[in-house]
């Protein structure tokens, strides 16, 4: 993803921003990552202060997610980096200017995620 974010860790740090306070297993599922993956991934990105862990009050075993102040600045930059990217990416490419290409993307991802849940695929 980036010298400073892996993919999943850029994946974890988006969807604690989509959604503070969820628990770690609630957005394990987010991004598609197992619950000890998951765990993992927290227990690093919060030794680098990007994001905080918090024991439910309801339940200790639950870690409740947010982003730190470092957290944020370090997801926006990369966030500029990707766009910057994607910029780069499709400038002067005539299929840009045919076709929206993160809607294609969004769409085929929405689409993939319906025909995944199709029981006679098993």
């Amino acid at each position: 993803m980036d010298s400073v974010l892996t993919g999943p860790q850029f994946a974890v740090l988006s969807a604690v921003r989509a959604y503070p306070g969820n628990d770690q297993s609630s957005l394990a599922g987010a991004v598609a990552l197992d619950t000890s993956t998951m765990a993992d991934l927290c227990r690093r990105l919060e030794r680098r202060g990007l994001i905080r862990r918090i024991e439910s009050p309801r339940d200790a075993r639950r870690k409740l997610l947010s982003l730190t102040d470092e957290g944020e600045t370090v997801l926006a930059q990369v966030n500029r980096r990707a766009r910057r990217l994607d910029k780069a990416l499709l400038d002067g490419d005539d299929i840009a200017s045919d076709v929206d290409i993160a809607a294609l993307l969004n769409a085929l991802g929405a689409r993939w995620e319906a025909v995944a849940a199709f029981d006679e695929l098993d």
